[in-house]
């Protein structure tokens, strides 16, 4: 079992809050849609309505917790919605450019140790530019001061994102290396689970433009990095032990829309 009892705990109340806040802010928009009603009822409506809303921030309101429970007892420092920094060096960005230009061209293939050490180079080089970059999802500091910047995206994004997802991964490193050269600094993209499992994760959008070995880690690899070995599938675990229990307060919550 890689989650101590604490960690359990503190995963299953974090899944029981947002649950039962997400029941109390609720509110279905308003659609009038008969056919779907009279032939599925309004309860099964009510229900399809709220998963649909669920999955728009499911990131932010179950996964960032449930990560940080995870990794507050791996590394040294857990945190979400994080700024990487507030400036980039005109060359850090010129550099960042021409990185983008070969990979969208397919000049050069995607190596992040390499790309990383271009942008320290010239980190500090040229006109310090303000700016106001996309917020770090999760934020991880080592035991050893190493920092990993997380980007967590949905099982699916869309075709055209990746492009932008790259470009974000290499101006957190960059601003970063602003305010210290010599950080020891990882970003990445992270996918908390894989919709083609037990199949590997192989959506074609990724190829040519992530180093899939630096920057992505997908289900079971990203889960078993905050919490340790066997993080994932204890997950898994608790998500269902928390359906379970709380049934009765979801059946009974949407059974009240067939009484409306």
């Amino acid at each position: 079992m890689a989650l101590s009892v604490q960690q359990i705990q503190n995963i299953e109340n974090v899944l029981k809050n947002s649950l039962r806040n997400k029941f109390q802010k609720y509110n279905p928009e308003p659609a009038s849609m008969p056919f779907h009603t009279r032939l599925l009822g309004k309860d099964r409506m009510a229900l399809f309505s709220f998963i649909h809303s669920l999955n728009t921030n499911f990131g932010t309101s179950i996964f960032e917790p449930v990560a940080l429970a995870l990794a507050s007892s791996s590394f040294a420092n857990a945190a979400s919605q994080q700024i990487a920094g507030t400036q980039i060096s005109s060359e850090a960005h010129r550099v960042i450019q021409n990185i983008m230009d070969g990979l969208a061209t397919a000049n050069t293939t995607p190596n992040k140790p390499e790309e990383i050490d271009k942008i320290r180079t010239v980190c500090r080089k040229g006109e310090m530019k303000a700016v106001k970059l996309t917020k770090v999802d999760i934020k991880l500091v080592a035991h050893d001061g190493e920092i990993y910047l997380f980007d967590l995206k949905t099982a699916k994004p869309n075709a055209g994102g990746f492009k932008e997802f790259k470009r974000t991964l290499l101006e957190w490193i960059a601003a970063i290396f602003a305010v210290d050269p010599a950080a020891n600094v990882q970003s990445l993209i992270a996918i908390p689970y894989n919709p083609y499992e037990p199949h590997p994760y192989t959506r074609w959008t990724i190829r040519g433009m992530l180093d899939l070995d630096h920057e992505l880690k997908v289900a079971r690899e990203f889960w078993d990095f905050l919490g340790g070995t066997g993080a994932y599938l204890d997950l898994l675990d608790i998500f269902e032990t928390v359906g379970i229990e709380l049934r009765p307060e979801i059946d009974e919550y949407f059974a009240r829309y067939n009484r409306q």
